[in-house]
């Protein structure tokens, strides 16, 4: 594939929207509209106790308040495991001793370039940074030992927190 020409049309805070003209293999030019994302980091923050932090909120594209693990936005130049740091310490108030990293993939790649990282983080302790103006989170604990069934339930409907459970526990989905 080849790329003829591409424009951009729109620019956010969070994303920008470009158009590309694509030459395919077969010789067919296409229209394809690209969602351009710097990236973005979810966290599985365990505790001691054996609890998994979640965070709790709206989601107005959907019109729903979702249960998600704390995520969030790379800052341009931003390297991952700083920006799991910050996210947590924004959305959950704790930082983290240790911050291992699971694993990475893309969260749409049919139209979008939104590159996601995943982290497992232990040894919480409060730091809280003021949290994202646009931001109303509820933090809710669950026991590690009930995540899957959550799943099960229907209760966690986010794909990047699936993911992230995914590739911290596999065999926990048989």
């Amino acid at each position: 594939m080849e790329t003829i020409q591409t424009e951009t049309t729109f620019r956010g805070r969070v994303f920008n929207i470009r158009i590309d003209k694509v030459l395919l293999p077969n010789g067919k030019t296409v229209q394809i509209d690209v969602v351009e994302h710097s990236g973005a980091v979810t966290i599985l923050p365990v505790d001691e106790d054996g609890y998994a932090w979640f965070i709790r909120q709206y989601r107005h594209p959907i019109g729903q308040m979702l249960l998600e693990l704390p995520a969030g936005v790379m800052d341009a130049g931003e390297d991952p495991l700083e920006s799991a740091q910050r996210e947590l310490r924004e959305e959950i108030g704790m930082a983290a001793v240790n911050l291992n990293f699971l694993g990475d993939f893309y969260l749409a790649p049919g139209y979008s370039t939104e590159h996601m990282y995943v982290f497992l983080a232990t040894g919480l302790h409060p730091a809280p940074l003021k949290p994202d103006e646009d931001e109303s989170i509820e933090i809710e604990r669950i026991p590690v030992g009930q995540i899957m069934q959550f799943v099960k339930d229907g209760k966690i409907k986010d794909s990047k927190s699936l993911a992230t459970l995914l590739l911290w526990h596999p065999d926990n989905w048989t």
